[in-house]
């Protein structure tokens, strides 16, 4: 996600939040079904659509390949993201903050859920995305350095004989203890000044494999994470088709 949709969507969201909040202060009970109440409705309830549309040219190859012609799916997520804030704020401004019927609550509550879920989970999935390149990046720069280090204290048998008395894990803290700092490896140059300097890289690539790992997880967690966003959105489509119905059905009072 870049910076400025960042800024963007997480302004959106905060304003949706304090908008919902606005019921405290504010209750307008005649404006939902006022001209202006129904022209907020419409919009909004046609930019919440937009997400659908989305997953549909997502999921759907032969939809994929025809739009993609024409608008990337990097400008199509931004448009996603956008439509998927500012619909709901509509409605919500909509509702001019009278909660009163089930379906209405219900459909408010399961909307703020469903906007609240995606801003964290695709914040939360960017930056687990660009730790984990970042991570891998410096685990291949961390193996090669290993590896000159290595083939660096090859040519010294006398060090390589210390290294291995001090092998296992209580040896290797203990060497790390009793080497000096300035006997530290250049990542750089990969040229070791003690038999310490092994050691320490090893270490260092231990540690930043765990992190992968741990980010990997993460992950994979994530996957779970959309599954659920999908989920609860399908159910925030069906209450607002029945909050449409209700509203044809009992009169359209909206434009009067």
């Amino acid at each position: 996600m870049k910076e400025r949709e960042r800024i963007v969507g997480t302004g959106l969201t905060g304003l949706l939040v304090l908008l919902w909040l606005g019921f405290l202060v504010h209750r307008s009970p005649r404006f939902a079904g006022s001209g202006w109440g129904g022209v907020l409705a419409v919009t909004g309830a046609a930019l919440m659509l937009v997400p659908l549309l989305y997953s549909a040219i997502k999921r759907i190859g032969l939809l994929k390949r025809l739009v993609t012609r024409v608008v990337s799916m990097r400008t199509l997520l931004a448009w996603h993201i956008y439509a998927g804030l500012l619909g709901p704020i509509l409605v919500l401004l909509h509702t001019g903050h009278k909660f009163e019927s089930p379906l209405g609550i219900a459909l408010t509550a399961l909307t703020l859920v469903v906007v609240l879920s995606g801003a964290v989970g695709r914040y939360l999935m960017s930056h687990v995305s660009r730790e984990l390149r970042e991570k891998k990046k410096m685990l291949a720069d961390l193996e090669q350095a290993h590896a000159r280090a290595a083939s660096a204290l090859a040519t010294r048998p006398a060090e390589a004989a210390v290294l291995h008395r001090f092998s296992g894990v209580a040896g290797r803290l203990v060497l790390g203890l009793l080497a000096p700092e300035g006997g530290a490896v250049s990542v750089a140059t990969g040229r070791p000044t003690t038999h310490a300097a092994v050691v320490r890289l090893s270490e260092a690539v231990a540690d930043v494999e765990y992190a992968i790992r741990t980010h990997e997880v993460f992950k994979a967690w994530f996957s779970r994470w959309l599954k659920f966003h999908i989920i609860i959105s399908v159910g925030l489509y069906v209450l607002l088709a029945l909050h449409i119905w209700a509203a044809i059905h009992y009169g359209l009072r909206w434009f009067s």
